[in-house]
């Protein structure tokens, strides 16, 4: 045989493989053959679906790693590599390069800046050979990359592209979409650990990206998957609809599961302290009902929640945005209240006079919201019993400033992470809160700013003080604490006004997790709590209820608002909400922290841990045999 043509083994650097946890090892060799098309004959792309915490960066920088340097015919299999990313992400992937690779391989990072010092650098990039390639990495932000991508397009040498928060691609039809399509690199890694947000269009687009044409056209998508599936999902579905759904389902996943990969964070359990997840459900005050009850009779809500035409009015997006502000604190609507405007016509003559007064003096009255109530009695209660610390996050920067005003009230150390900060103050900010000795009490952070890519594990208890939409925007600002470094136990409480919008979004966040679970996470029997009808009553208020969302997945485990029953023993806050423990009394909550809070407001609780492994007895194995399973894992072919 030809010695040239003998192939030779593609083994992980040892420097990395030594720090590689079993299923990241496993994640690398999957990855690896996915891009070098063994596993889909003629396609070199995949999706690394792996939840928050589990190490994706690093999976892909030892994958980049080993195409740089290695390959079966005994030369690099691949000679430049992008990595596209949120602009906000562009300096970590550079940190993290270095600090795996120590400084082995150049990054160039890319974001923003005049137009002619971008475009001076990616030529650079694209113009160098061989040994003049001195950064063979290329990291760049989405925005950056759409207005200079005609210059990269052509280059013949890039041979790996990889997509972090690749659910940004979700829309076939966007500028970004069709400049990264229109790369000559032909392996594509797409990273998201949320790969279904909304619909499973926007799973097709994400597949399609990486392997073209293997699910067909968007259309042929719809029509053959799609419509049985989400049918099948609805509460109403009749059998045939259902068993069709289930049949597309299996089609579906058999066909994408060759080319992605996809592990829960119940894995991080296994190297992390417990997690406590508390969905806490408070109800409002009267003076937050009053104005809420108001606003829903107001005419901008009765004439324009739905147009002619059925769809949602730009008026009635406004009242939704107003109803969620006020269930936080009224002093984030007051200025419309005093004024008498959108929604809140003649509604001044409801607030006490006290509050007025207090309003010319910027006075807070914590008093007016339950759930700044709440809040307070906790933050009290964990200073003085414990040296936790706290992560308070809000999808609004009004919020923030209330939680500023809070805490400046109470004096409480804190720093602030919001959009307007730049990164060497974000840096700042996440060594002060993840530093023993600097003193720091809360982190404030807003979710549409800092939710992605932070490690706060100086922290270990997180309050979400109101829910958004999409439930993986919510899903990445919960996951800051509980990480890789996390030494004490962690608690995550989600506030929601009881009976409000804010059980309606929660309930539309269960209703689009059942549908990635299904094909995503492929969970055989996921509840179909939900009717598509329900999800859109938004606009009442209930105050016969402890909790809507109780009410809504018809509970067989509790009698008389008593659980007499407890969740089956294998469930962990994963699970739907019925598999949760529900409390509607403080006798049966476990935290003793949320227990001194429940008179400040708290109607209902549900809580459940994260999966706890029972260690299994250490068996001393030969020496030999231990070295030989780990070169085995090492080697990718």
């Amino acid at each position: 045989m030809d010695k040239n043509k003998i192939l030779v083994h593609v083994v992980v650097d040892p420097a990395l493989s030594k720090i590689l946890r079993p299923h990241q090892r496993e994640g690398v060799k999957f990855m690896y053959e996915c891009v070098t098309g063994v596993r889909i004959e003629g396609t070199y792309g995949c999706i690394m679906a792996d939840e928050m915490g589990l190490g994706k960066t690093l999976q892909c920088i030892t994958l980049m790693w080993t195409l740089l340097k290695q390959g079966p015919d005994a030369s690099p299999t691949i000679h430049k590599a992008i990595i596209v990313t949120p602009s906000s992400l562009v300096k970590n992937w550079c940190n993290e390069i270095k600090k795996w690779l120590g400084g082995r391989i150049g990054a160039l990072p890319v974001d923003g800046g005049g137009k002619e010092q971008v475009d001076k650098v990616i030529t650079g990039f694209v113009q160098a050979r061989g040994r003049r390639t001195v950064d063979p990495i290329l990291v760049i932000s989405y925005e950056t990359f759409r207005s200079h991508s005609s210059l990269l397009q052509n280059a013949e040498d890039i041979g790996l592209v990889l997509c972090d928060e690749g659910h940004r691609l979700k829309n076939c039809e966007n500028q970004t979409y069709r400049s990264l399509m229109a790369l000559k690199a032909k392996r594509r890694v797409l990273l998201s650990g949320t790969p279904i947000q909304n619909d499973l269009l926007e799973y097709f687009s994400l597949v399609h990206f990486v392997n073209e044409g293997i699910l067909g056209t968007a259309q042929e998508f719809r029509r053959q998957y799609e419509t049985p599936i989400v049918r099948g999902q609805d509460s109403c579905a009749t059998d045939t609809e259902r068993k069709k759904a289930t049949e597309r389902l299996e089609q579906l996943i058999s066909l994408v599961n060759r080319c992605l990969i996809r592990r829960t964070s119940a894995l991080l359990s296994k190297y992390l302290p417990v997690k406590t997840e508390h969905v806490v459900c408070i109800k409002l005050t009267p003076l937050q009902t009053d104005l809420y009850l108001h606003l829903l009779k107001s005419d901008m809500v009765t004439k324009s929640i739905k147009s002619d035409d059925g769809k949602v009015t730009s008026n009635a997006l406004a009242a939704i945005t107003l109803l969620k502000k006020l269930c936080a604190h009224p002093d984030l609507i007051i200025d419309k209240i005093m004024n008498g405007t959108d929604g809140f016509e003649n509604s001044k003559q409801l607030l006490p006079p006290s509050y007025i007064a207090a309003q010319s003096k910027k006075k807070l009255m914590i008093e007016l919201s339950s759930k700044l109530m709440v809040l307070d009695t906790m933050l009290a209660v964990i200073k003085t019993t414990t040296t936790d610390r706290v992560v308070l996050i809000s999808n609004y920067t009004q919020t923030l400033e209330l939680f500023e005003r809070l805490a400046k009230l109470r004096n409480y150390t804190f720093v602030r992470l919001d959009g307007s900060m730049t990164a060497k103050k974000r840096a700042k900010a996440v060594d002060d809160i993840n530093s023993p000795t600097s003193g720091v009490f809360l982190f404030m952070l807003s979710s549409k700013a800092g939710g992605c890519g932070l490690n706060l594990i100086g922290a270990n208890r997180l309050v979400m003080f109101d829910p958004d939409w999409n439930p993986a925007n919510d899903d990445q600002a919960m996951a800051r604490v509980w990480r890789d470094g996390q030494k004490k136990p962690c608690f995550v409480y989600r506030f929601l006004a009881t009976g409000s919008i804010e059980e309606k979004m929660m309930q539309r966040q269960a209703h689009k997790k059942a549908l990635s679970s299904s094909v995503v996470d492929c969970e055989e029997d996921v509840a179909r709590h939900f009717t598509a009808s329900e999800l859109r009553t938004l606009f009442n208020l209930r105050q016969d209820t402890i909790s809507d969302t109780h009410d809504k997945i018809k509970c067989t485990r509790c009698i008389n608002n008593i659980q007499t029953k407890l969740p089956p023993v294998d469930s962990d806050c994963t699970n739907d909400l019925s598999c949760w423990h529900h409390c509607a009394d403080k006798r049966w909550l476990v935290d003793p922290v949320l227990k001194q809070c429940w008179h400040a407001g708290i109607s209902m609780v549900f809580y459940q841990n994260s999966t706890i492994h029972k260690e299994k007895p250490i068996v001393e194995e030969d020496n030999n045999e231990v070295d030989k399973k780990e070169e085995e894992n090492s080697i990718l072919v």
